[in-house]
């Protein structure tokens, strides 16, 4: 498909997703979304094509952490599909990812949704696990959509800010981190998460490069001795973030933030460069500084 070329109706079920089409200049191409969608902020005018199968709202994340755990072990999905709305939008390409059955609907799932289709739409599964498969996520978005020379600009800027960070806190004494994406129970980073920390600057013991994020004791935190403790619970904006981190023990000698999760570290998409600026001006504020007036994150000790 040419970039002159009409561009295809497009169905994200993946935030990230979402936010790369945008990126890539065919955010009008958009012609639904999950629930979840909701960067750049036009996006919440499109028609939702899935939502969760259970009422998580003003649960705990012990509680949320138990509730998704009960219906993973039943086999069941969380989140339903509206078939009859999907096929009535008539997607060409649709956006989904096989990584997390916790952040969006999973290929079985959307595979049985639309086998009845009179047209086949192209189904994109974006699972990265590090910060090169999200490179190549967004690429084969710009070839999906007909945005190839968008998508190869989008990296090579965001591959160029990335080692502008690099460069500015090399020489620096890596700081001790602890990086948690949950917080009751805790978990610790996974997937591109610890690859970002490293190149801010960072080193958390207990992260998990490119694997999936996995429980930790508060004891092993202790035992780790961070100079710093991020705060970024999946799914989760800063305000939210803020009254998790305050539920946390004290730890001497740490200094704790709250950041937001949702907009810099839970999604694999166009803002994962900003997200190692924003990390390697919180490890080393001296070398690196953050370029705009808004602060997504709270210092908590």
């Amino acid at each position: 498909m040419s970039n002159s070329g009409t561009l295809p109706r497009i169905v994200s079920f993946l935030p990230a997703g979402t936010e790369i089409v945008h990126a890539l200049g065919a955010g009008d191409a958009l012609v639904g979304r999950s629930h979840e969608c909701d960067f750049p902020a036009s996006v919440q005018k499109l028609p939702v094509v899935s939502r969760p199968t259970i009422d998580l709202d003003g649960s705990s994340a012990a509680g949320i952490d138990e509730a998704v755990a009960e219906r993973l072990g039943t086999g069941d999905s969380l989140y339903a599909i509206d078939e009859v709305l999907l096929e009535k939008l008539r997607p060409d390409v649709i956006l989904t990812q096989n990584l997390c059955r916790v952040c969006a609907p999973s290929g079985d799932e959307l595979t049985r949704a639309v086998r009845k289709f009179n047209v086949q739409p192209d189904i994109l599964f974006l699972t990265p696990r590090s910060l090169v498969e999200i490179d190549e996520n967004i690429v084969a978005v710009g070839q999906a959509i007909g945005r190839e020379k968008e998508a190869a600009d989008l990296v090579s800027a965001n591959r160029k800010r990335i080692e502008a960070v690099a460069a500015a806190v090399r020489g620096a004494a890596p700081r001790k981190i602890t990086f948690l994406e949950w917080t009751d129970p805790l978990f610790c980073a996974g997937h591109w998460v610890p690859e970002m920390i490293a190149l801010a600057g960072g080193r958390d013991e207990l992260g998990r490069i490119g694997g999936d994020s996995v429980r930790i004791e508060w004891t092993e935190v202790v035992r780790e001795s961070p100079e710093v403790v991020i705060v970024s619970p999946c799914g989760y904006r800063l305000e939210e973030s803020v009254k998790l981190a305050r539920q946390l023990p004290e730890l001497s000698g740490a200094a704790i933030y709250a950041v937001d999760a949702n907009a810099y570290f839970a999604r694999p998409g166009p803002r994962v460069a900003e997200a190692v600026v924003l990390l390697a001006h919180l490890f080393h504020p001296d070398r690196v500084r953050w370029p705009h007036v808004f602060e997504p994150w709270a210092k908590i000790s």
